[in-house]
């Protein structure tokens, strides 16, 4: 299983240590597929106010350090096609953000590289055409069909974090997972699922309550991993705090994806 795990944002060396210290178990689970994610950079945040990010360089410095330290996994996301190249000296995965999923240059750039490129579904689209999306990297790729097996071969997959209608709020709908899985692998986005886009007044609001039974949901339904933000005390994050876990949620809610897994194959 495919598990995905770190902050929204990178605040300080110090909080990515201490975030990534108590992931280890993930690193080190036979059964788990672990990359740790923040970003460098929220360009997309609600108000020019908010918190952003140290910056491209800074950011992935600290990332670097992480990845030497921990011997983990990376995954951060990119705004910019100029950006893909020097991100992806650090990064394994390039994540492609909800709101530029349709971005032509920034698929292909990301494409370019030999990396994994995880492609958010934006919000405001139907799951069935995620595979144009997905298109337009295997074709750079030299791929001319989408299925399954091909995404999965050439390093592409499909992030669900649900679909809005306005209304500073994000409804899961489960049947995009199994749309989207037709062509490429998927994981679902957990704790973004449960954001309430601008609903702080000027910033996003959450409902973490839900990250639980979504989970469980959607590893009753199947998908092929998992992307849970983290954070040591969410109540003080710069970003997303309101829908993030803590260390010891996530380790809950992923011995519970266990337990759904173990009783589906044991179904087979």
């Amino acid at each position: 299983m495919i598990l995905i795990a770190g902050p929204c944002v990178i605040e300080s060396q110090e909080q990515l240590e201490i975030i990534a210290t108590d992931l280890k178990k993930y690193h080190k689970s036979e059964q788990i597929d672990f990359y740790f994610k923040a970003s460098f950079d929220k360009a997309n945040r609600t108000s020019l106010d908010s918190y952003r990010g140290p910056g491209l360089e800074k950011g992935l410095e600290m990332l670097a350090k992480i990845k030497e330290d921990f011997g983990y996994k990376i995954l951060t996301d990119v705004h910019e096609s100029y950006q893909v190249p020097r991100v992806a000296e650090v990064a394994d995965v390039i994540q492609i953000p909800a709101f530029l999923c349709r971005q032509t240059d920034l698929l292909v750039a990301a494409a370019k590289t030999k990396k994994i490129v995880n492609i958010k579904k934006g919000q405001f689209m139907h799951p069935e055409d995620m595979k144009y999306s997905v298109l337009k990297v295997l074709k750079t790729r030299g791929i001319e069909t989408a299925d399954y097996e091909s995404s999965k071969k050439a390093g592409i997959w499909l992030t669900e974090r649900g679909t809005t209608f306005g209304y500073r709020n994000l409804v899961v709908d489960m049947r995009s997972l199994v749309i989207m899985r037709e062509f490429a692998p998927v994981i679902f986005d957990a704790t973004h699922a449960v954001q309430m886009p601008g609903g702080a007044g000027g910033k996003s609001s959450g409902n973490k309550e839900f990250v639980a039974p979504l989970s469980r949901a959607a590893a009753a339904v199947g998908v092929d991993g998992f992307f849970f933000e983290t954070h040591y005390d969410p109540t003080c994050a710069l970003s997303d705090g309101p829908n993030m876990v803590t260390p010891s949620e996530l380790e809950a809610i992923v011995e519970d994806i266990f337990k759904i897994k173990t009783v589906l194959e044991e179904k087979k």
